[in-house]
């Protein structure tokens, strides 16, 4: 199956920030993803599940990266632990970094504007947690966006 008969995923919003998470996948420091599951609901989107294959794209749209989920867990904010936030490969010392990050991002300016509102995030809100492996690389990155 080629990247272009897979589901695609977007990290954040196109720029920056999305192209150092597509970097942090193909350096290997990235081997988590965390959704809010609002997000998912508002958008009328399934849970993932262990064993789905995604091609993961650039800011430019295109393919970077074909992933695998081997774990998927819908859990409250509380349940991340200092080792899932260091897998997001992201720099995050510990959860309480990763927190602090996901909360801004939940609480973002496009976050609220897709969902409508701005998201309560507390210690009970729910995220999708999910561990993948990358299966292929898809097209190779230009030098300056890896390493922005």
């Amino acid at each position: 199956m080629g990247h272009d008969d897979l589901p695609t995923l977007e990290l954040a919003f196109p720029g920056p920030e999305r192209d150092r998470g597509v970097a942090a996948i193909l350096s290997g420091r990235k081997t988590a993803l965390t959704g809010l599951l609002e997000i998912y609901e508002h958008a009328g989107e399934a849970v993932p599940m262990a064993g789905q294959r995604f091609s993961v794209l650039d800011s430019e749209g295109r393919p970077a990266v074909t992933i695998e989920l081997v774990d998927v867990r819908v859990v409250p904010v509380k349940e991340i632990d200092d080792d899932f936030a260091r897998a997001e490969g992201r720099g995050y010392a510990d959860v309480a970094q990763w927190r602090a990050a996901h909360e801004e991002f939940f609480r973002s300016d496009g976050v609220s504007e897709f969902l409508g509102r701005t998201p309560v995030i507390d210690d009970d809100t729910l995220v999708v947690a999910e561990r993948f492996r990358v299966v292929a690389l898809d097209e190779p990155m230009p030098f300056a966006t890896i390493n922005s």
